[in-house]
């Protein structure tokens, strides 16, 4: 548990034991959570939407050593009830009563981190398990206790314009106690603008019109321009604020992830710089070797290299959204047709997104231009997307659940079976869900997937491919 939730616990706790008046109260204490420490819980809760086997398993960058199980596909239900419960309610009370403390900084901006935070939480909601409760969702207060989903579609077309507020409302000024951006609200509308950028990608073949349309007002209010802008949530060096990764592999002693072997021979076969940092070499002879993704072979560790040191150490870097992403993004919108330049444009913003990868995953651009050359790697209009896809899939390494909705979207690169399973399309709801908000989930399911159910092979809204 992060160190903020222990504060907003003795806020509350001391907020309710005033049976005996001031007496017990503590001056320095507030007894009312302030806007910016109900933000920073909800911020504190970004690592569950990366720190997770089960999205490494959808994207295919691990498979299990020892106990093959859930990279077996066998457990297709999740639960999105923490995240509702948890970040998702501390930013709506920000934002439908907020409080606020004098030296929390400007209004507008404390609204305005709240608003692409909650965009942020739902959009990776959605994309996971498509239609959801949103308009009626957070509404305790209201007594809403079975919301109605709305559909997918309707969802991001209320997002877009939550981000698009949020970026007409930032002002000067720099907010306090914000572990993610240091209060910059520069930095936090350029990020707003960039989820909407790849959101607008995301329903390319669902809506071409509207995803170009969104696209292009996300470049004209201001994107990410370069890597100091990355969206990272950083590990600490101390075992309140640790890596999941570390936690699982150090102090657990469970070394059981393996890179797939797709992901070791993409980067191995273009003498990549980055496979050093995502995998370890095997211990019998030091090469890489990845394991194919659905083998059960993996319980001798010493024939397969391992999960990376790098990106398991205690104060391991969490990448959220990047400029890479917002690049290889251009390079497709360029590729589309969706803003001017063509091919070139398009290979000009590629390069520049494969360069800014490596010096995000390496501190080193070392080794770009060899890779840009060679023939798996290098731009080619021909087979432009899965190459812009391909990139993209490298590039988010450690970030599965994004990466997998890239590959619903694109088809690429080509994955595995696992034991007779393709990836699925989607999770699952919540196995409560049926009897928590029956009638709703029902008809969720009865208007996403018809007679199929609740199918983890059902798509959703944006998925055409």
């Amino acid at each position: 548990m992060r160190k903020i939730n222990i504060l907003l616990f003795s806020a509350l706790m001391l907020a309710g034991c005033n049976k005996f008046g001031d007496i017990n109260v503590n001056p320095n204490l507030p007894s009312k959570a302030s806007n910016m420490q109900l933000i920073s819980n909800a911020q504190l809760m970004l690592p569950v939407l990366q720190e997770s086997p089960q999205g490494e398993f959808y994207a295919q960058y691990f498979m299990e050593t020892l106990y093959p199980n859930l990279s077996l596909y066998t457990e297709p239900s999740a639960s999105f009830y923490t995240l509702y419960f948890d970040p998702l309610m501390n930013l709506e009370r920000v934002l439908t009563q907020p409080e606020q403390l004098p030296a929390d900084g400007p209004m507008p901006n404390q609204l305005g981190i709240a608003k692409v935070l909650k965009a942020y939480f739902f959009w990776h909601i959605t994309d996971r398990w498509g239609d959801v409760p949103y308009s009626q969702a957070l509404k305790g207060g209201e007594r809403v206790t079975t919301p109605a989903y709305d559909t997918q579609e309707s969802i991001y077309t209320s997002l877009f314009a939550l981000l698009t507020e949020a970026s007409d409302g930032f002002v000067a000024g720099n907010v306090t106690n914000d572990i993610l951006y240091s209060g910059n609200p520069d930095k936090w509308k350029k990020l707003g603008n960039t989820v909407r950028l790849l959101m607008a990608l995301r329903m390319s073949e669902a809506n071409a019109t509207k995803a170009r349309e969104e696209f292009n007002k996300a470049i004209a209010a201001g994107i990410m321009t370069s890597n100091d802008d990355n969206f990272i949530f950083k590990n600490l060096a101390d075992a309140n604020n640790e890596s999941y990764w570390y936690n699982q592999w150090t102090r657990m002693g469970r070394e059981w992830w393996a890179p797939t072997e797709l992901m070791v021979n993409l980067l191995k076969d273009a003498g990549d710089p980055r496979l050093a940092i995502y995998a370890t070499p095997r211990e019998q002879d030091g090469t890489y070797v990845g394991l194919p993704y659905g083998s059960l072979d993996g319980s001798t560790l010493s024939k397969y290299s391992l999960v990376g040191e790098a990106v398991r150490t205690q104060d391991a870097p969490i990448y959220l959204v990047t400029y890479a992403q917002a690049l290889f993004a251009l390079a497709e919108g360029a590729k589309r047709g969706w803003i001017t330049g063509g091919d070139a444009k398009a290979k000009e913003h590629y390069d520049e997104a494969i360069k800014q990868s490596l010096l995000q995953w390496t501190g080193s651009s070392n080794g770009h231009a060899d890779l840009i050359a060679q023939p798996s790697v290098a731009y080619a209009p021909a087979n432009a997307i899965q190459l812009i896809a391909t990139q993209r899939w490298v590039h988010l390494y450690m970030h599965g659940f994004e990466a997998w909705a890239e590959y619903r979207r694109t088809g690429f690169p080509a994955m595995a079976t696992a034991a007779g399973k393709a990836v699925p399309n989607r999770q699952t709801y919540p196995a409560d869900e049926s009897f928590n908000n029956g009638d709703n989930y029902r008809a969720a399911i009865s208007r996403q997937f018809a007679n199929a159910g609740d199918d983890p092979y059902g798509k959703v809204w944006w998925d055409k491919n």
